[in-house]
């Protein structure tokens, strides 16, 4: 059975698509503007997903999750990238992600992986994963929404369209299109 991990799986690709719908909106020169020196720019959040997740999930059953050869440090640097890479970047971390998924079922959710060499059920790094990667797409919505203003198109429900979405709400379905 697949059940569980299946919705792990949909939330997942739910927020790929929302940053990547945020990412469009951008124009190039805005992916790597940071509003200030503690802030980071769309561009290095990009960066530290995917190196996130290329570390946690590579060998993800078999190997630490925080891999020996990851610079976590460099994700944040001055970016370098046009944005054909790093778009490039983004979907290969999110590959890695699917990949370790796929092989996965219900009863895999108990075993034991470890991050940092701290033990961790599956479901937990999961969650935590998930919730990680749900926190840093909100930071590229928000920038990005921040930066496009009024030619900003909502990816949610707009404000005052609540009644006109309720009365058809299309992304309401589950994954796997039950009802």
């Amino acid at each position: 059975m697949r059940e569980l991990v299946a919705s792990i799986e949909g939330e997942y690709r739910r927020y790929q698509k929302l940053g990547e719908a945020a990412l469009a909106q951008l124009r190039d020169d805005e992916l790597d503007r940071a509003d200030g020196a503690a802030d980071n720019a769309p561009s290095a959040i990009v960066r530290h997903m995917a190196g996130n997740f290329v570390s946690r999930f590579t060998d993800f059953t078999t190997s630490d999750g925080e891999k020996p050869d990851r610079d976590r440090e460099s994700e944040f640097d001055a970016p370098h990238e046009s944005r054909a890479e790093l778009l490039a970047r983004w979907e290969h971390g999110w590959s890695v992600l699917f990949a370790a998924l796929a092989p996965l079922t219900d009863a895999d959710l108990a075993r034991t992986v470890t991050i940092r060499t701290v033990p961790l059920r599956v479901h937990e790094a999961l969650h935590r994963s998930l919730s990680h990667a749900a926190y840093h797409v909100g930071q590229i919505v928000y920038a990005a929404k921040q930066r496009r203003g009024d030619a900003w198109q909502s990816l949610s429900i707009p404000r005052g369209g609540s009644s006109a979405y309720n009365a058809a709400p299309v992304h309401e379905k589950p994954p796997g299109g039950r009802a």
